[in-house]
């Protein structure tokens, strides 16, 4: 296929590793990058050949979340693969329907593939960086990397796919999101988050290697210990506790709709730019 906003390849035997490719924007996600990023996810599922998928990113830094900037999208251009509907009504009901399908949904799906991922990371992770960081089953990351949710300055209570509790711990996560300030990969290593800080020079090779590592095992031994682990996280409530979060997301939004007349907060944006 060809793609805008990601990049596909096979950089070795079973891996297949896909690049966000916008990083004149610090890797903002647009729609259109998330749907390319489904695409390419499905790709990588559906070919017999390919045992792990890796995901990376061109630039300085992983994803610096949403793209604020970009233009109300118009869902007809993009494939839904989810049961949400009713995408062009009217206040909240169109606009959680969006949110549900692109942000939830394809971060739970992507979460339940059945072949394992790494997410490759260096630089910053911002707010719906972490929704792209979080569904990877390990995350390789370099000594520059530092993850963040920030938004709780826009009056809602964090990014769309709340899995804080589950990646940080609860009050890490408390701490996170009070505070909005960066976690560091040696600490969040330290608390399980993330599985292996290397070098930003050696980021690539270590992810490649431990891709190739793991690629070497049968598929469907691979596919059942994957889905062993995530059947443990979920028999602790992790999908309705992120169904929960999403709820109150938008009553965050409806709530600023009604005071602000915008979906955030917009005072927000001077507390987060002088702490940045």
């Amino acid at each position: 296929m060809n793609y805008e906003r990601v990049k596909y390849e096979t950089p070795a035997t079973g891996v297949a590793r896909i690049t966000l490719t916008r990083p004149e924007a610090a890797n903002a996600q647009d729609y259109l990058m998330l749907s390319e990023l489904n695409s390419a996810f499905d790709e990588a599922a559906g070919d017999e050949a390919i045992r792990v998928i890796v995901l990376a990113a061109e630039g300085k830094h992983f994803s610096s979340g949403h793209d604020l900037a970009a233009p109300e999208p118009n869902m007809e251009d993009f494939p839904t693969v989810g049961t949400q509907c009713h995408f062009d009504a009217d206040g909240t009901e169109g606009y959680m329907a969006r949110e549900a399908e692109m942000y939830l949904g394809l971060c739970w799906r992507w979460r339940n593939l059945a072949k394992p991922t790494i997410a490759q990371v260096q630089g910053k992770v911002i707010a719906g960086g972490l929704m792209l960081v979080w569904p990877m089953d390990l995350i390789v990351a370099s000594e520059d990397a530092t993850f963040s949710d920030p938004v709780v300055a826009f009056n809602v209570n964090g990014v769309e796919y709340f899995a804080h509790p589950f990646e940080a711990g609860t009050r890490l996560a408390k701490e996170m999101l009070f505070t909005g300030r960066s976690l560091t990969a040696d600490e969040l290593m330290d608390r399980g988050m993330v599985n292996k800080v290397v070098p930003l020079a050696e980021l690539e090779e270590a992810t490649l290697e431990l891709a190739v590592h793991i690629a070497k095992r049968p598929m469907f031994g691979l596919t059942l210990a994957k889905q062993s682990v995530n059947q443990a996280v979920d028999a602790m409530g992790m999908y309705s506790a992120l169904q929960a979060a999403f709820s109150l997301h938008h009553v965050g939004h409806s709530h600023n709709m009604e005071v602000h007349g915008r979906r955030i907060d917009p005072s927000g944006i001077d507390v987060i730019r002088s702490e940045a």
